[in-house]
């Protein structure tokens, strides 16, 4: 199942708002709990570290946008599956 080590998904984001400072900072959090590195990419050749706030902001991930979030690591299999979940649900403001 492990291609190079790394394990990957691609995730859209749904909030009408992107991925916007409050789920960039809970994410954040998120990935910082699993001893894997964790990276997100929009499009070939930009690859962020997704435990960086302002790396994740750098993407500016908008309704729409496809990501790509790869894991690697002790607990690669939990991590990704978490954090794509959380991606995939990210929910407006209002819904909080």
């Amino acid at each position: 199942m492990n291609d190079d080590e790394t394990l990957r998904r691609t995730v859209t984001i749904t909030n009408p708002q992107g991925l916007h400072m409050r789920p960039i900072t809970a994410f954040v959090e998120m990935a910082s709990r699993f001893q894997s590195q964790v990276f997100l990419s929009k499009e070939p050749g930009q690859r962020i570290n997704g435990k960086s706030p302002l790396a994740l902001l750098g993407l500016a991930a908008e309704q729409g946008t496809e990501l790509t979030l790869e894991t690697s690591g002790a607990d690669e299999q939990e991590a990704l599956n978490a954090l794509a979940e959380f991606l995939a649900n990210v929910r407006t403001e209002e819904e909080l």
